[in-house]
């Protein structure tokens, strides 16, 4: 059992004549822009890596989502091991570890190495990630944050439009003959540097009254969602086996048992790894089911949009990534006017008319493609990617304030944690429906000529379970306050900075 006494080192208070703070946010934003664009830039690579590596489309769901479940399942206690054991430590141990999986990414010799390299990488990125805002808010004072938090949201922006791009020309250029690799390999001269500047200019802190961890309940965790997710991503290539009915229903006891443990915890010492008192407020419980709901929409659009254009179509990765081009700028756009303008006039209208104009992209994009089939161009895709986009914009900005915005102070760092964890679950558990809504209406034996109109099918089919999806997050939305209140910032700031760190991911799923 740790001790919640941080010891000889306390958070410092942040000074204004530091010059060292700047060199200091150079670098964490640089390790958030890493994150970032290492989810969507592994996207637009999956088919090549596919293509190349002869993966089998169970292994290719396994390349994105064991990265996501690793990241969430760390997320909450990776802040907690930075307020125990130092965030500047903690950060360091997380960026030397997210340096060295991406090097075992780039250097894979086959698909089973590369899904656990990713796993590992989604490890490392919860240990590192959540340290981000915590470090911020223990170096910089108050009135500096506003604009620390502005070039925060540039970078958010700057990662949802490059990251596709970068990954496109990367696998197009095949530098040095290494076909999709650089997109990992790239990450090592960065993680390099900022590992030795971070070093230097990142100044220690720890929380003052930092909780213990929860290592038993990330376990049931990780456990139950496994235990879901594998047999969703496997059970098509093994003919649904009963074995994988059965490990399903079984994740549901293990879930429950989860809710046991920790409801025991929390009766017994207080630091439970999911603080289930918060689910009395109904606004958080619905911006819970919404949150994973969301997750699981995107999970499902994002990989199978990937492989229609590419494997589907036949385009290139560079056509594929330019061809998102719209729906990140409209995402960036439609995030920063519905924050800054629309949610204080109009309040949970703003998150609903953003599900319902994401849903008539969605429907406008799969209207498209039942009508110019393999003859669609990027052009005629632009409309619905920017429609989608503007809804999603107007979503992904205020929907955590909204959530959290009747949550007590005290638990305001523990909510936040949870929301995005969830948020990454469900990211997960979209990318294992995958096998359903998308390969399981496509013949596993098709001849090249079959190979188009079949994926064309099966986009359409999976485009039909996200508009439907999107339907059920304007209904959940319904639970959360009509006008929220002035968001909560957690009290002093330590308790809930490990946690919030997460929050700049959720423009770039």
């Amino acid at each position: 059992m740790h001790s919640t006494d941080p010891a000889p080192t306390q958070t410092p208070q942040p000074a204004t004549n530091d010059r060292r703070r700047w060199f200091a946010l150079a670098i964490v934003m640089t390790a958030a822009f890493m994150d970032l664009v290492d989810v969507t830039i592994v996207n637009i690579a999956v088919p090549s890596i596919q293509r190349d590596e002869g993966a089998t489309f169970s292994q290719i769901q396994w390349i994105t989502a064991g990265y996501a479940l690793a990241f969430a399942a760390g997320l909450i206690t990776g802040g907690r091991l930075g307020d125990i054991h130092g965030r500047k430590r903690i950060f360091l141990v997380g960026i030397s570890g997210f340096t060295a999986a991406s090097a075992l990414c780039g250097l894979a010799v086959n698909p089973e190495m590369l899904v656990a390299s990713r796993i590992l990488q989604g490890a490392t990125a919860a240990l590192m990630v959540p340290q981000v805002l915590s470090i911020v808010h223990a170096t910089f004072p108050a009135h500096e944050r506003g604009k620390v938090f502005g070039l925060f949201g540039a970078v958010v922006g700057l990662g949802a439009v490059s990251g596709p791009l970068l990954g496109a020309l990367l696998t197009q250029w095949n530098l040095f003959g290494l076909e999709w690799r650089p997109i990992f390999l790239i990450n090592l001269p960065v993680g390099i540097a900022a590992l030795v500047l971070g070093s230097r200019f990142i100044t220690e802190s720890k929380a003052p009254r930092a909780r213990t961890l929860d290592l038993p309940g990330a376990a049931l965790v990780t456990l139950a969602l496994l235990m879901l997710l594998y047999p969703l991503t496997r059970g098509r290539e093994l003919g649904w086996p009963v074995w994988g009915y059965v490990s399903m229903a079984g994740a549901l006891v293990v879930f429950a048992a989860l809710v046991a443990y920790e409801r025991a915890r929390g009766a017994r010492d207080g630091s439970p790894l999911i603080e289930l008192s918060l689910f009395r407020v109904k606004s958080f419980a619905a911006g819970i089911a919404v949150q994973t709901v969301f997750g699981v929409g995107l999970g499902v659009f994002f990989l199978v949009w990937t492989l229609y254009m590419q494997v589907g179509l036949g385009w290139s990765a560079l056509r594929a990534g330019l061809t998102g081009v719209p729906f990140s700028v409209a995402v960036s756009v439609a995030a920063a006017v519905s924050v800054q303008r629309l949610v204080p006039r109009f309040g949970r209208k703003v998150l609903q008319a953003g599900a319902l104009v994401m849903t008539a992209g969605v429907l406008i994009y799969l209207a498209e493609a039942e009508r110019y089939g393999l003859g669609i161009t990027s052009w005629q895709m632009a409309l619905p990617l920017v429609v989608m986009g503007a809804g999603m914009g107007l979503i992904v900005a205020p929907l955590t304030d909204a959530v959290l915005s009747e949550v007590p102070r005290e638990h305001a760092g523990s909510a936040s944690g949870l929301i995005n964890t969830v948020q990454q679950m469900g990211h997960a558990l979209g990318l294992g429906l995958v096998s359903v809504v998308f390969f399981g209406v496509i013949d596993e034996r098709l001849t090249p000529a079959e190979v188009g109109p079949a994926f064309v099918d099966g986009f359409t089919h999976a485009l039909g379970w996200v508009a439907a999806v999107l339907g059920a997050i304007y209904l959940l939305m319904f639970a959360l306050p009509k006008r929220p209140a002035q968001h909560v910032e957690g009290g002093g700031g330590v308790e809930e900075a490990p946690v919030t760190g997460e929050k700049e991911r959720e423009l770039v799923p």
